[in-house]
């Protein structure tokens, strides 16, 4: 699988460009900010952008999502639980920043759903808690996990934002992602990644 990782805007979070290497179709997975510069990495993969995934609406997350877009002639994907942050811009107004409206979604997510990227298969795991529709992205023939702002190397995600939950966010975690293998490398939305292992040795949170 080709996998680039992009820290963008404000926030330094980081968006995935992900690849078939057989096919050359791709997904972006939480442009945030910086769609030129997450355009130029696709293009120099070489990639035929499907889909622009979105894990949840947060501003620093979707700020990208209409430039991208524009661009690609991609699907956008987002689970219907986080339409009317979608609708609010992201929350944007809240952190005093200006940020670009996204479009509406093209497909709407939902649990257990299969989204096929070339020969890459992605499933969509249902992780709500940090918002009320957040998911994750699993490729599991490639043992990596894309799980926005539920879990970070030795850290979890805020729950104190409107549409969080403390007690769904530490659910998420234990019975979603905590029972994935061991060895499943958890791609996070911001600061570096960590594996399942990890996170059950030595997370103070858990």
């Amino acid at each position: 699988m080709i996998l680039k990782t992009i820290i963008v805007g404000p926030l330094q979070t980081n968006c995935y460009v992900i690849g078939c290497a057989e096919t050359l179709q791709g997904a972006i997975i939480d442009p945030g900010w910086d769609a030129s510069t997450i355009l130029a990495q696709a293009k120099d993969a070489g990639l035929t952008i499907q889909y622009v995934l979105n894990t949840h609406a947060h501003w620093d997350h979707i700020g990208a999502n209409a430039d991208v877009l524009a661009v690609t002639d991609a699907q956008l994907a987002i689970h219907p639980n986080e339409l009317p942050l979608l609708h609010q811009n992201g929350g944007a107004s809240m952190f005093g920043v200006s940020a670009p409206r996204s479009p509406e979604p093209d497909v709407l997510l939902e649990a257990g759903q299969a989204l096929q990227i070339g020969q890459i298969h992605l499933q969509v795991l249902f992780t709500p808690g940090h918002t009320a529709g957040h998911v994750s992205f699993y490729a599991p023939q490639a043992g990596v996990v894309f799980d926005g702002d539920v879990l970070f190397r030795h850290g979890i995600g805020r729950s104190d934002l409107p549409g969080g939950s403390h007690s769904m966010l530490m659910h998420s975690i234990r019975e979603v992602l905590l029972t994935l293998p061991p060895e499943t490398v958890v791609y996070c939305g911001h600061g570096p990644s960590t594996t399942v292992r990890e996170e059950k040795r030595a997370n103070p949170w858990l």
